[in-house]
C-alpha cells in the first residue's frame, strides 16, 4: 500500500512526524513524503525535518510566499503531478492550510481517497482563511480523523457520513510527549539567552489577519512592549510577521521586546515549557501550551479549540485592543485550569495508522490486529 503524505508548514511537519513513524514501521506500506514549501525559510522547515527526524521529503515543490489563491493553485497543479506519477492509494492531509487544500482538491478530482487529520475544527470565522481549507478539506475527504469530541460534533452537523468520522485523539500530543524529554536533553537556548524558567511570556504571532492589518499589528506590538516592562517578552518573529512589521513601520517594536529569529522546534518546546505564559495567535502553539500545563491568551477573536477555553488553559484577547490584551497577558500569569485530558491517550498516529490499513485491507488487517480501534469510532 503506497500513502502520499503532503505537507508545507511547521504544525503540519509535527503531525507528519508523528505519523510517518508508525507508518513507516509498518509492513508492506510505502510512504510518499510531498513538501510543498509553503514554509520555505529553513528556520520554519528544514530544522524541524532534521529535528523531528522526518525523512528526507520525496517532493519538494518549492511553492510558497504567494497569495493564498497564488499558492493553492499553483500547489494545485504541482501536487496533480506528482499523484499522477506515483499512483497513491491514500493521500493524507493535515491541518488547515493551503497545503492541505490544495492536496485534497488534487486528490479527490483523480479519485484518490483522502484522509484528513485534524478534521472537524471550526472557529465559525469564514474570513478566516484557514476555516474555508478546514471546511472544504473534510467534505473532500474519506476519512476523517477528528481530535475531540466537539470536532466530532461539528463533522456530525454538517451532515458528513457517519462511517467515514473517528475519533482518535491529537498527533500533537503524541509529539510532545515523543519530544518533550529530547528537548530537555539537547536544547540549549534557555541557558544562552539566560532565561529563568517560569520567568518569561512567550509570544507567537503569524496568521493572516492579524499580520496583514496595520492597526492590528500595531496593537499587539505595542501589549506586547509595555508588558514586557512588566515581565520579560520573548517572541520568536516568523518571516511573515518581521517582513509586515517592516511594510508599516513598526520595527521599532521589536527592539522592546526580546525578538528572536524563528527558532527550531526542540527550542520552542523548551520555551514552551518553562514559559510562565504563552500569547499566540497559532492553533497549534494553543495546544502545545495546555501540554505542557503552561496558561494562554490567544490574540484573536475566537478559537478552534473550544475545549481549552471551557477548561480554563486558554482566553480570548481582542488583537484590536491593546488594552484587553495587556489585561489578559497579565492576568492570567499563572492561572491554572481544570486537569482534564482533552486530547486522547497519545496514541492517535497509531490509531490513524490502523485505520487506513483496516479501510484498505479489511480481512488482512483484522486477522493480524489483536482489536478494531474502537476507541477511535464516535459512539
Amino acid at each position: 500500500m503506497k500513502v502520499l503524505s503532503i505537507v508545507g508548514a511547521r504544525p503540519q511537519f509535527i503531525k507528519a512526524a508523528a505519523v510517518s513513524r508508525v507508518l513507516r514501521a509498518e509492513p508492506g506500506v510505502q510512504e510518499v513524503l510531498v513538501h510543498t514549501g509553503q514554509h520555505y525559510d529553513d528556520n520554519m522547515s528544514r530544522v524541524f525535518f532534521e529535528e523531528l527526524e522526518i525523512p528526507e521529503p520525496d517532493y519538494h515543490l518549492g511553492i510558497g510566499g504567494g497569495t493564498h489563491g497564488q499558492n493553492t493553485g499553483r500547489m494545485l497543479e504541482a501536487i496533480e503531478r506528482v499523484l499522477l506519477k506515483e499512483q497513491p492509494d491514500w493521500v493524507l492531509v493535515y491541518g488547515d492550510t493551503d497545503s492541505t487544500l490544495a492536496g485534497a482538491l488534487a486528490a479527490v478530482k483523480l479519485h484518490i481517497p483522502v484522509a484528513h487529520v485534524e478534521a472537524g475544527l471550526r472557529s465559525f470565522n469564514r474570513r478566516m482563511p484557514e476555516e474555508i481549507n478546514r471546511v472544504l478539506t473534510d467534505h473532500a475527504s474519506d476519512i476523517l480523523f477528528a481530535p475531540t469530541e466537539t470536532a466530532v460534533k461539528n463533522l456530525r452537523c454538517e451532515g458528513i457520513a457517519e462511517d467515514k468520522i473517528y475519533l482518535v485523539g491529537d498527533v500533537m500530543y503524541d509529539a510532545a510527549l515523543y519530544y518533550g524529554a529530547k528537548a530537555e536533553v539537547k536544547s540549549q537556548l534557555l541557558k544562552q539567552l539566560g532565561l529563568p524558567p517560569r520567568g518569561y511570556i512567550l509570544a507567537t504571532v503569524h496568521r493572516a489577519e492579524n499580520t496583514d492589518d496595520p492597526g492590528r499589528l500595531r496593537a499587539i506590538l505595542e501589549a506586547l512592549a509595555e508588558v514586557h516592562q512588566e515581565v520579560p517578552v520573548v517572541f520568536p518573529v516568523h518571516p511573515r510577521t518581521r517582513k509586515r512589521t517592516e511594510a508599516f513601520g513598526l520595527e521599532g517594536y521589536l527592539k522592546k521586546v526580546l525578538a528572536l529569529e524563528p527558532v527550531g522546534y526542540l527550542d520552542m518546546v523548551m520555551l514552551e515549557k518553562n514559559a510562565c505564559l504563552i500569547a499566540t495567535d497559532s492553533g497549534g502553539v494553543q495546544k502545545e501550551a495546555y501540554f505542557y500545563r503552561v496558561p494562554c491568551v490567544t490574540l484573536r477573536e475566537e478559537t478552534e479549540w473550544l475545549e481549552l477555553l471551557e477548561s480554563g488553559w486558554n482566553r480570548l484577547a481582542s488583537p484590536r485592543s491593546k488594552e484587553a490584551m495587556m489585561d489578559a497577558m497579565i492576568g492570567c500569569i499563572g492561572v491554572q485550569g481544570n486537569e482534564v485530558q482533552l486530547f486522547g491517550s497519545g496514541q492517535a498516529a497509531q490509531d490513524i495508522v490502523t485505520v487506513i490499513l483496516i479501510r484498505s485491507h479489511p480481512k488482512k488487517v483484522l486477522k493480524k490486529i489483536m482489536r478494531h480501534p474502537s476507541n477511535t469510532k464516535p459512539r
